[in-house]
């Protein structure tokens, strides 16, 4: 039977990629954390799959034929060995070339994913997308902030649509708005050009806040003007070492490559102008905890900032835990600590069990030093889980422990904490703590802030390469604030 439904493929291949992390990434973290062969996508969205429920939701309207390809997410952490690459971006390939002809190929990529012989993942896979569809077959992606931008990706995509927000809580409407724009391009009723401006800054940019609370609202606003399609801004990865590391701007216009190349350039400018004022106060152990205990109120929130697996960190610090047992800290909760060994103990002695239990600081000398403590099982789950809005986050068998009266999740998988309901679905009231400590940077904020009194960022070295100026990159080349004090002008 002849149709003219326009063949569509989605498929989704992500991760975010720490250079200087003492993990690597294999086949089985991306089964650990999501997987999905063709066709067997949830009915929610993950982080970078949204355009998967997106397709699905529009297809009758749009006139698609949607071809789901596999789709899978590995938790950040250190480079992906080859094999693992290889396979994952064959596999892909293989995909669209059985699928072909092909009107449109949209992909949920994250755009920091480092590969041991490759350092732009995403960039190779673009440009083998487009050797086998060709050059009028549409090519769209959306990527994380938190990611590389390089020519070799711009150079294969007809559309680029990244997250706005960090907290990343517009996850799902960027794989909506690049189901819209693709559609729109493929009905003819607009021709999509993109254009990049290097604002050469690396900095940690916080959307929750201002300066970029405010820079961000703009951004929608533009949106909303015609000719302009889409506004992005690629914050960048200061933990990934590779060419395109920095804070880039990408403007996509109805055919007016003059006013995306403006737009971007303004934008761009305006982006370098808040460099070093967009960070929020960080504060040492000692000084979080001091704020804490004067604190009227409670729950007050302490992120500990830099041992966040979502940035491909073990995630396994004891450094915050024992300031917090040293001090005597009571009505406290912790999450989490990436042991699987420990937990594997826990689990063998069941709830209810007091041991002498070896816990974190395992997988390097930044983690601090393991804990040896008493402690008693509170809880333990085969399947642990969390929101991250309208997503479901796997935390692997991980178990509550009660140590000095600290209430401590260990886990299996790692994560980020993203929200309360890490702590209420072992039966943790976070409402009643006082305290609350977290392992993540800003995506804990929004769902936290509902119920935080004041919520405390805590910056503790270790694995994660915080400092621009001191990390040790190897394969940035050009000029960057703050390795450099005015880039621009150091380009002669």
């Amino acid at each position: 039977m002849k149709t003219n439904a326009k063949r569509v493929y989605v498929g989704s291949l992500a991760t975010e990629s720490n250079t200087f992390s003492p993990l690597i990434t294999d086949l089985q973290d991306f089964k650990d954390s999501f997987y999905a062969p063709p066709g067997e996508h949830p009915l929610t969205p993950t982080l970078c799959s949204a355009v998967f429920p997106a397709a699905r939701a529009r297809a009758g309207s749009y006139g698609w034929q949607v071809i789901e390809g596999t789709a899978t997410w590995a938790e950040p952490g250190g480079i992906v060995n080859n094999r693992t690459w290889q396979l994952l971006r064959d596999q892909m390939l293989a995909e669209i070339e059985a699928a072909l002809p092909l009107d449109a190929v949209l992909l949920g990529l994250h755009g920091a994913m480092v590969a041991q012989d490759c350092l732009d993942c995403e960039g190779e896979l673009l440009e083998a997308v487009r050797g086998i569809v060709g050059p009028d077959t549409l090519i769209g992606a959306s990527f994380d902030p938190h990611s590389h931008l390089s020519s070799r990706r711009i150079d294969n995509l007809d559309i680029v649509t990244v997250f706005k927000e960090f907290p990343h809580t517009d996850f799902a409407e960027t794989g909506e708005r690049l189901v819209e724009l693709a559609n729109r391009a493929l009905a003819g009723e607009i021709k999509p050009v993109i254009a990049v401006h290097d604002c050469l800054m690396i900095e940690l940019l916080p959307t929750s806040r201002q300066p970029m609370r405010g820079f961000v609202d703009r951004m929608r606003a533009l949106e909303r003007q015609p000719g302009i399609l889409s506004v992005s801004v690629i914050h960048g990865f200061m933990a990934g070492d590779v060419p395109d590391l920095g804070t880039k701007v990408i403007v996509v216009t109805d055919n007016d490559a003059e006013m995306a190349a403006e737009l971007a350039r303004k934008l761009g400018e305006e982006l370098f102008s808040f460099r070093g004022t967009t960070r929020p106060e960080f504060l040492s152990p000692e000084q979080a905890l001091d704020r804490a205990e004067a604190a009227a109120d409670g729950p007050v929130v302490i992120a500990d900032v830099w041992d966040n697996p979502g940035g491909g960190v073990p995630g396994d610090s004891t450094v915050l835990l024992r300031a917090m047992l040293k001090r005597g800290v009571k009505n406290a909760a912790l999450a989490s600590i990436w042991d699987p060994i420990a937990v594997r103990t826990c689990i063998s002695a069941g709830e209810g069990a007091r041991l002498q239990l070896r816990f974190g600081g395992k997988m390097s000398a930044g983690s601090g030093e393991p804990l040896d403590a008493e402690v008693i099982v509170r809880g333990t789950r085969t399947a642990a889980l969390q929101s991250f809005g309208d997503s479901v986050v796997p935390l692997g068998a991980s178990v509550w422990i009660e140590v000095g009266g600290i209430d401590v999740i260990l886990n299996t998988v790692r994560s980020q904490v993203f929200n309360p309901d890490i702590f209420s679905n072992f039966g943790i009231d976070p409402k009643a703590k006082s305290v609350l400590a977290v392992k993540s940077t800003n995506h804990f904020q929004e769902a936290f802030s509902h119920i935080a009194s004041e919520i405390l960022y805590v910056a503790i070295d270790g694995p994660y390469p915080n400092n621009p100026v001191t990390n040790d990159y190897k394969h940035l080349t050009r000029a960057i604030w703050p390795r450099v004090e005015d880039p621009h002008n150091a380009l002669g």
